[in-house]
Formats: C-alpha cells, sequence, structure tokens
C-alpha cells in the first residue's frame, strides 16, 4: 500500500518512517513542512529508497495537502504533524491552535475529498489515522486508576487541549460524513532521535555537558513511559488491521516518576560515561528542583488492553532496557545531536 505519513520527519513520524521502510513492503510519502522539529537526518537514507517520497508542505496549507493527496493517491494516512512541547504551547498558544486545529481539519477536508472521487474498491480500503496522546484525558486522581478508551477529556494545557479538539474533529469526520478514521492515544515516548527539548534527551544532554538537570516541582509527576520503537510497531499494526471507528489506547507499563527517570540516567552515565565533566563527581549531583509549570498533571497512566486484546500488540521493551538503549545511542550519536543543538541540521531543508 501507499502511506501518507504526516510529520515523518519529526520523533514519532522518523521512527514510523524507519520502521515501514525497513520492515515492510509499502510505500511511504513523508509529508512534513520541516519546522525547528523536522530533522531528515532521522531518516538518513530514506531517499535513496525507491519506496519513498518526501513532500515539504504544510498541512495548515490546504490546496498544498489536496495536491499531495492528488499526485500521490495515497491508500492509508497516519497524521502524526503537530506541535507537541507543553512548555511551548503555555507561552505561544497560537502555533498549536494552527498546526494543531487547523492543520488537522484541513487534512481531514482533503482526505474526505479523495475519498470520496475513489472507486468503491479503493474507498472500502482507505484509512485515515490520526495519532493523539494521552495528555487530552487530563489528570489522574487516584494511583489506582488508568485512562481507558472512555476516559472523559479534561486537557489541562493549551498543546493537550489543542489535541482533544483535533481528536474531537476526527471523530466528527466520521460520524457526519463516514470518513473511515482510527485515532490513537499514546502515552511518553523516548528514543533515539528525540529533539533535544524534551526530558529524556534534554537531561541526558545536559549531563554529559555539566549542566544543571531541572526537575519541575518536587520530581513526583508519574508518566508511563513508550519505547518509540514499539509505538511504530502500534501504529502500523491499527491503521492496517484496526477497526474503523475506534480509538486505540498505547502504553508502555512503565509509570516513573520524573525524579526517578532522571535518577535512572544518571546512574546509567555513570556506567556508560564515567568520565565525567570537569568539575562533577556524580551526575546525581546535577539535579536542580525548579518551579513547577503551570498546570502541570501529576500522573498518566495508559490501559492498553484493548489494543492487546484486538490487534496482540505488547511493548517488547521494558523502561530498563528502553533507558539503556535510549542512553548508548546519544553516546553513540553525538553527531546527530551536536547539529541539532548547533542549528546544522536545518541546512537540511535545502534541496530536501
Amino acid at each position: 500500500m501507499n502511506i501518507l505519513v504526516t510529520g515523518g520527519a519529526g520523533f514519532i513520524g522518523s521512527a514510523v518512517v524507519r520502521h515501514l521502510l525497513g520492515r515492510t513492503g509499502h510505500q511511504v510519502v513523508n509529508l512534513d513542512s520541516l519546522t525547528y522539529a523536522g530533522n531528515l537526518e532521522s531518516i538518513l537514507g530514506a531517499d535513496r529508497n525507491a519506496r519513498y517520497a518526501f513532500e515539504c508542505v504544510d498541512i495548515c496549507d490546504l490546496e498544498a495537502v489536496r495536491a499531495v493527496f492528488t499526485q500521490h493517491q495515497p491508500d492509508l494516512v497516519m497524521h502524526l504533524a503537530a506541535e507537541s512541547h507543553v512548555d511551548r504551547s503555555i507561552d505561544g498558544p497560537g502555533a498549536f491552535i494552527q498546526t494543531n486545529v487547523t492543520g488537522t481539519y484541513n487534512l481531514l477536508q482533503a482526505a474526505k475529498e479523495y475519498w470520496v472521487g475513489l472507486d468503491a474498491e479503493r474507498r472500502l480500503g482507505f484509512r485515515f489515522h490520526h495519532i493523539s496522546t494521552d495528555e487530552v484525558y487530563g489528570d489522574l486522581e487516584s494511583t489506582d486508576d488508568l485512562f481507558t478508551e472512555n476516559t472523559p477529556y479534561a486537557p489541562s494545557s493549551p498543546y493537550s487541549a489543542s489535541k482533544a479538539s483535533s481528536d474531537h474533529l476526527v471523530r466528527a469526520w466520521y460520524r457526519t460524513y463516514g470518513l473511515p478514521v482510527l485515532i490513537t492515544n499514546c502515552s511518553n515516548n523516548y528514543g533515539p532521535y528525540h529533539f533535544p527539548e524534551k526530558l529524556i534527551p534534554h537531561m541526558i544532554l545536559n549531563a554529559l555537558h555539566g549542566k544543571p538537570l531541572p526537575v519541575y516541582g518536587d520530581g513526583q509527576q508519574i508518566r508511563d513511559w513508550l519505547y518509540v520503537e514499539d509505538h511504530a510497531r502500534a501504529l502500523v499494526k491499527v491503521v492496517t488491521e484496526g477497526k474503523v471507528g475506534e480509538t486505540y489506547n498505547i502504553g508502555g507499563h512503565n509509570e516513573k516518576t520524573n525524579l526517578s527517570v532522571v535518577e535512572t540516567i544518571c546512574d546509567l552515565l555513570e556506567e556508560l560515561a564515567p568520565e565525567k565533566p570537569q568539575g562533577v563527581e556524580r551526575y546525581r549531583d546535577l539535579i536542580t528542583f525548579v518551579r513547577d509549570r503551570p498546570g502541570h498533571d501529576l500522573r498518566y497512566a495508559i490501559d492498553a488492553g484493548k489494543i492487546e486484546r484486538e490487534l496482540g500488540w505488547r511493548p517488547e521493551e521494558t523502561f530498563e532496557s528502553g533507558i539503556r538503549k535510549t542512553v548508548q545511542w546519544y553516546l553513540d550519536n553525538a553527531s546527530w545531536w551536536q547539529r541539532v543543538l548547533s542549528g546544522e541540521y536545518q541546512l537540511k531543508r535545502i534541496g530536501a
């Protein structure tokens, strides 16, 4: 099949593209506007694959999106393009509304117009898969509760509110127009090629440079951590085998406090990178508690039972195995993150 992946140069999107090109025979069209978080160096060599095409298009440009559908004639759409950093959404929510809400609307409109024009057989097989987040559910009050597919929405940040809005739009296009959609809501992802502003890579790189490791509040916020390559497998499973109109929660069964995640990173670096920056005796000494951010949810935790029962997916990585792989990847791939920190990676836009 021909699969259109939006945001395929981002963190999760690039993992999906790598999975599709490396482990399936599907064709891939990567639609990405290459914002600061888009990095074609995360899918090096893809442009030499005959099954791959790249379109530098902003999903907020409806006519350009329509042209991609017309030219490439996709069988499936996997919509991952989004603004996703909570702190950025607090400082500047407008970009999140524009990309996550208006951009999703544009994709739905273009997909509906395209789908209506397909012949009966291709219309039957077409799917629009919207990839979302567990943050749309808000905060869990009890330590025993889990997010299910029926948990009411209660977003806390401009980011999660914009993703909740896009989820509602997708369901509306299914109910009103019959567009064959699927939705997935995932827990916190981590792994290789993660942009350095996010918690885990930020802590790894700060530690390697002897910089403070800033932890919000008391660090007791709990998140369920999902290795990004496990997530990519789940997403392909859903878009190819999932039931139209359904939502699937995807989690890693790895609840950890933010502080314990940072301490685990420090302990792994003690083992894997024992030669510390000047003046640092222990990596844990770099941990610094800072003022908590506004509206910070205390606990997220996913019940992934539905996707396990119905589609047979389970994560392959434990947090212990996945975080070790992640720390080692950053140690082994300094050229990738150095080019991100310097901004050189953005030169890839030219001739993309």
